[in-house]
């Protein structure tokens, strides 16, 4: 493995979890030849990023911090070039746990120096959208520690500004939902690779898309229960177009949307990831 590392250290990290960061960077700094990198914001993280040269990018921070790299190297069309590496901090983990990344500062950060390349899977949808972990729709709410995280993330400013709204401005009926209000059943038509797995006339309450590390998207749609519970529908596929009405999805930690049509291709072995070894 390089032994020049770009340790970029997310300042929601720092704000969170400061002794776990400094034990990850005091791990790293002893086994390898380290530039430190304390970004400010999401744009000098990005700068930093793009000027990573030759070292080996290691992500100090959570969820949102590490899908912010795999956007911004996807972007970059640098993905098939450079191997990335993480040290999961913060509240929300989930993704970065379920892809293989250790829980503890220590083990992570011994895995960076020790571990070994492994590629995976993306989605990638017809926006230029990034899915690591799974694709929900509608979008789910996270939990409570998750929602605080997102709340974090990309363009905080507008989320500073919505919360200051709800605040002064007294609640009343919205067509669109908030994040958390409890989704309804929606019509939409889900097709993989082509074929319609379900069209508008079946009210669904879920769809659920995954990379499988296969090569292939695991797809599951809940339709509708009306009296006895209905049965999933299920396919796998390399590419997943949703249609219908408007509607919001939850790609890994991130809600976009609404949109009326988005497909996903899967990208095989887009994402070099170390991990432990075997």
């Amino acid at each position: 493995m390089p032994d020049q590392l770009l340790v970029i250290i997310d300042p929601v990290a720092r704000r969170t979890d400061g002794e776990s960061v400094r034990i990850a960077k005091d791990v790293l700094s002893a086994g390898a030849a380290a530039k430190v990198c304390l970004p400010d914001g999401p744009e000098e993280f990005a700068r930093i990023l793009a000027r990573r040269g030759s070292r080996r990018p290691v992500v100090i921070g959570d969820d949102r911090a590490l899908m912010r790299a795999v956007a911004l190297l996807h972007r970059q069309r640098a993905l098939a070039e450079c191997v990335l590496s993480v040290v999961p901090v913060g509240s929300a983990l989930g993704v970065a746990h379920s892809l293989g990344v250790p829980t503890g500062a220590v083990a992570a950060a011994r895995a960076v120096l020790d571990g070994a390349e492994r590629r995976l899977d993306l989605l990638v949808d017809d926006s230029d959208g990034v899915v690591l972990g799974a694709l929900r729709i509608p979008a789910v709410p996270l939990a409570p520690q998750g929602e605080a995280a997102l709340a974090q993330g990309a363009r905080p400013w507008l989320r500073t500004c919505q919360s200051l709204v709800r605040t002064l401005v007294p609640s009343r009926p919205s067509r669109i939902a908030d994040d958390s209000d409890p989704p309804g059943p929606s019509r939409l038509r889900v097709e993989v690779d082509g074929e319609t797995l379900v069209d508008l006339d079946q009210p669904v309450e879920a769809v659920s898309v995954t990379p499988d590390a296969s090569g292939t998207a695991a797809v599951r749609v809940r339709p509708l229960s009306l009296g006895a519970e209905a049965s999933p529908l299920e396919a796998r596929g390399r590419t997943v177009t949703v249609s219908g009405a408007d509607f919001r999805y939850r790609a890994d930690t991130a809600v976009a949307g609404p949109v009326r049509r988005r497909t996903w291709t899967v990208r095989e072995g887009a994402l070099g990831l170390v991990l432990p070894s075997a």
